[in-house]
């Protein structure tokens, strides 16, 4: 059990800063600033996953599907295995997560500073390999183990659904017209797709974006170009009104301008969420730099494409996420040189 603990109140209500991308057309351009979820954990604080993870939990109690005495297990990539470990932990359940040996040392020391046990597989082996690993584990003692399931679970998306979109919404006035968010489990692009399109009455275009080929180091994302590529059923296509496709290149070049663009500037709030402005612009940095992890770099490369072919208008309100803080990635060769 963690012996560090989890104020649950901070997830969700995330604040959304105004940023600038360079972009050609006036589009107004904000980014959902996700490592306020559970912002006072150590290693980088939360992330997206923070939302999921608790309402997976959340969920599962309810259902009577985790009861105490279980023991959590959940394959992960690295964020959602962190904040399944540090909420599991902290609400009294054993906790084990199965993940790549290439995962990143941030998300790595935050799921051992939950108190969880680790099983690694050997990452050469394909991100299959880390779920069939999971697997083998639960059947060796089915009774003993809960799996939330990030790629099956409707309370994936359903979170999103629920309060990511409402959350857009309302820190928008309303005005939101492109929302903009990567394909991992798709939960997020699905739920708050889903919330958007109804709030809006269809008003808001859905762009979802996946890295540009199957070898890549865009962290949490997923290649489903081909059809040989598992799907998650968390991953409802028919949402979308727009793919876009990223390079890893592309990814890290915009995460390091956004670093350099606000070097020396203030960033603008938009809207502190549940925090204050002080608050928000103290957690909004680390070690005085605006560092953001590699899938929110993408996110603001899709964007731009989607400025470049000329979708956007002058009064379009863009909002794409910054799904973590990219301290976590430190030990990543490509991230060096950023931070």
């Amino acid at each position: 059990m963690s012996d560090h603990a989890v104020d649950e109140s901070t997830i969700f209500e995330t604040p959304l800063v105004e940023v600038d991308l360079g972009l050609r057309s006036d589009a107004t351009v904000y980014a959902k600033v996700e490592w306020f979820n559970l912002y006072a954990a150590p290693h980088g604080g939360g992330s997206v996953k923070s939302r999921i993870a608790k309402g997976m939990l959340d969920g599962a109690e309810a259902r009577g599907d985790l009861e105490p005495g279980d023991t959590v297990i959940e394959p992960t990539s690295g964020n959602t295995g962190s904040e399944i470990a540090r909420l599991a932990s902290a609400r009294g359940y054993d906790v084990e997560i199965v993940m790549p040996d290439n995962a990143a040392g941030g998300k790595v020391e935050a799921v051992r500073d939950a108190g969880a046990e680790i099983h690694f597989v050997d990452a050469d082996l394909g991100y299959d390999a880390v779920i069939e690993r999971a697997e083998e584990l639960i059947a060796a003692d089915p009774d003993a183990y809960y799996r939330p399931n990030q790629y099956e679970n409707p309370d994936n998306p359903g979170t999103h659904e629920r309060t990511t979109a409402r959350e857009i919404h309302e820190a928008t006035d309303g005005k939101v017209t492109h929302f903009v968010a990567g394909v991992g489990t798709g939960g997020t692009i699905t739920g708050t797709g889903r919330g958007l399109t109804e709030l809006t009455d269809g008003g808001a275009a859905i762009v979802g974006f996946e890295p540009d080929e199957p070898l890549h180091a865009i962290d949490g994302l997923k290649y489903l170009k081909t059809g040989d590529h598992y799907h998650p059923d968390t991953y409802d296509e028919s949402v979308l009104d727009r793919r876009e496709y990223v390079s890893t290149g592309d990814a890290y070049d915009r995460a390091r301008a956004l670093r350099d663009r606000y070097q020396d500037e203030a960033i603008p709030i938009a809207d502190p969420g549940q925090h204050d402005a002080e608050t928000v612009r103290e957690h909004l940095r680390v070690g005085g730099q605006f560092v953001v992890g590699t899938s929110a770099g993408a996110g603001a490369a899709a964007v731009a494409a989607l400025d470049e072919a000329g979708d956007l208008a002058d009064d379009d309100v863009v909002v794409f996420m910054l799904c973590d803080r990219g301290d976590k990635y430190a030990d990543i060769p490509l991230w060096e040189e950023y931070l």
